[in-house]
């Protein structure tokens, strides 16, 4: 079984943020931190990792993405300072 996860990117604190899923998180932060995925991260400078989780399987990684991408905008703000409450990047810490 492979581990999926749900992640999200900010611009800054309290910035734009970016939710996705991917079944390689260091990879894809990677990807995105040095502007490899063309499209909103890129567009809109969205390079900082502050937050994660893990799914159990690729559907419930989408299906909580789809979910998160629906709430209100402090709830997703809510989401990151309970357990990030410094907005620090995360990328050195799952490497």
């Amino acid at each position: 079984m492979s581990n999926y996860y749900v992640y999200t990117l900010a611009s800054r604190r309290n910035g734009t943020l970016y939710v996705g899923f991917t079944g390689n998180l260091t990879r894809r932060i990677y990807e995105h931190k040095n502007d490899f995925v063309e499209g909103f991260t890129k567009k809109y400078g969205v390079h900082s990792f502050v937050y994660f989780e893990e799914c159990v399987d690729r559907e419930a990684a989408l299906l909580r993405e789809k979910q998160i991408k629906e709430w209100k905008r402090r709830w997703k703000l809510e989401m990151i300072e309970k357990v990030n409450p410094e907005w620090e990047d995360l990328y050195e810490q799952i490497m």
